[in-house]
């Protein structure tokens, strides 16, 4: 472990005086039906090694072809990221040996890529810091090797499902993912912090969202990035050498990944030793990076064009049509939201961060009467929290659009109270109902027949004289306790602006 530590006097004297530089290399799964060059299907989570071919396994002879949705997705991608797209872009060989890539070979993209010089704008707290775009370009995903462990039984049985003798090591692989469609974003080094990292990851996560070309589900493996890091003194304009860090699997891990990273080459460079670039892999249980292999340069991979591919070239036309198909975008929709439906800009941005949380604010308001701030709080607020804690994600769920607007027009016309609401949002969730379902199955309709209210209050105030007395004696405060003995008899029934309302008018006349 570093032996500097963020928060302490002496690690801020020392940071100060070296500059953290980062670049990212973030991998997206691009969001076709089939894989990059050939037909197999690229669907998550089938049985190992269903879902693959000749072309994918690297048979000899196997010839690949281009999946065309792919490259309209990526170039969608570079189009809103303000890329400049190649008119003529190839694809290559990529040659490195590993168990998971049975070609021995990845078919990438090096000298040539599809789109470049794009940049994504991050906030900083003041003006806007701009990281650049140094490339976008396709490739295929290798399979994934899969690691058993004995179980704690041992009975020969691993987790992963393998069976092996006593003390037999090996490991498995599935091809399963080998030939999916990647798209690669390469970012210039000009990023400073491992916090602004998290910001571009956060920020480009939700444009590859509302552009719909990938998922961006990290669990899946849809979304994952590497990390090139080196630190140098300030004023320094030569960049120290680097470190790849891998094996990331959130931007929370990024970020404990880069502050670790960073603080291990400064420990390195204040005891005068040298960093050794290098690939690192992050180790989530130990929150620490370790060694993984001594770093290859380009030439390592000796890259040459696929020749069993030809060229992509492009023109304005093609260009254009793709322009079109762009979607209203993170900003763009935030902007709206303060200019349309008078919110905040904090509220628009926490509800424009995801689009399927813009989607579904959306779909709360659309039309109808409701208050576009009072939606926006009980998306953000209470349907936010119920989510947080179930760990559910907003799409996940039963509860549709209409329902919370239908609830939200039960409290404006008094049918429940907001209290009430609570726990009809909570139950509409767990158990799947519609809110006006368990309201009737509940009867939980507010009781809003004055007569009936007044009946409550009669009997309320005649057992508590004391109370009453209180009041005439210009103890305003106990009429909290009075509404709160009126709900009790009306078993929270009752509409609590209208108790309130009549309590006040009968303690005048008594």
């Amino acid at each position: 472990m570093s032996k500097i530590r963020d928060g302490t006097k002496e690690s801020q004297r020392y940071r100060m005086n070296y500059e953290v530089v980062i670049g990212l290399e973030v991998h997206v799964q691009l969001n076709t039906a089939s894989k990059m060059f050939c037909g197999c299907s690229s669907k998550f989570g089938a049985h190992p090694n269903a879902q693959v071919c000749p072309v994918c396994l690297g048979f000899p002879g196997a010839l690949p072809v281009v999946n065309k949705k792919a490259v309209a997705l990526a170039m969608k991608t570079a189009l809103a990221l303000g890329c400049k797209i190649a008119p003529f872009t190839k694809f290559d060989r990529k040659h490195y040996f590993y168990p998971d890539l049975p070609k021995n070979f990845q078919i990438s993209q090096y000298d040539k890529p599809l789109s470049s010089d794009g940049h994504l704008d991050i906030d900083t707290g003041g003006a806007p810091k701009k990281i650049n775009i140094k490339r976008i370009h396709l490739e295929e995903d290798a399979g994934k090797l899969i690691h058993p462990a004995p179980s704690m039984e041992g009975d020969g049985i691993s987790r992963r499902g393998g069976v092996h003798q006593e003390g037999e090591e090996y490991s498995l692989v599935d091809y399963n993912r080998s030939g999916i469609p990647l798209m690669e974003i390469v970012t210039q080094p000009d990023i400073n912090s491992a916090g602004e990292a998290y910001d571009f990851l956060t920020k480009l996560k939700s444009i590859l969202e509302y552009l719909e070309v990938s998922n961006c589900n990290m669990e899946e493996g849809s979304l994952r990035c590497d990390a090139n890091i080196s630190v140098r003194p300030k004023g320094q304009t030569a960049l120290g050498t680097k470190t790849e860090v891998k094996n990331m699997n959130s931007f929370k891990s990024v970020r404990q990944a880069l502050e670790y990273e960073a603080k291990r080459q400064m420990d390195l460079l204040k005891n005068g030793k040298e960093i050794i670039q290098e690939t690192r892999l992050w180790d989530e249980d130990g929150q620490r990076t370790d060694t993984m292999r001594t770093k290859e340069d380009a030439h390592d991979y000796r890259y040459f064009p696929e020749p069993d591919l030809a060229p992509i070239t492009t023109n304005d036309r093609i260009v254009e049509e793709i322009k079109k198909t762009l979607p209203e975008m993170p900003e763009q929709r935030k902007a709206r939201f303060i200019s349309e439906r008078g919110l905040s800009e904090y509220d628009a941005s926490v509800l424009t961060r995801e689009k399927k949380v813009a989607d579904f604010y959306e779909g709360v308001i659309g039309n109808s009467k409701i208050n576009p701030k009072v939606a926006a709080n009980w998306v953000m607020g209470d349907l936010a929290a119920i989510l947080s804690s179930s760990n559910l994600s907003i799409d996940a769920i039963e509860l549709a659009p209409g329902d919370l607007a239908d609830m939200l027009n039960m409290i404006e016309n008094g049918s429940i109270s907001g209290k009430m609401a609570k726990d009809i949002l909570k139950e509409a969730i767990e158990t799947k109902k519609k809110p006006r379902d368990i309201v009737k199955e509940k009867n939980l309709s507010q009781v809003t027949d004055e007569g009936a209210i007044l009946a409550a209050i009669e009997k309320v105030l005649a057992v508590n004289a004391k109370a009453v007395s209180d009041y005439k004696s210009g103890n305003i405060s106990v009429l909290t306790f009075l509404v709160g003995q009126i709900m009790k008899e009306t078993k929270g029934k009752a509409n609590p602006k209208i108790v309130n309302e009549l309590l006040k008018k009968k303690m005048e006349k008594t």
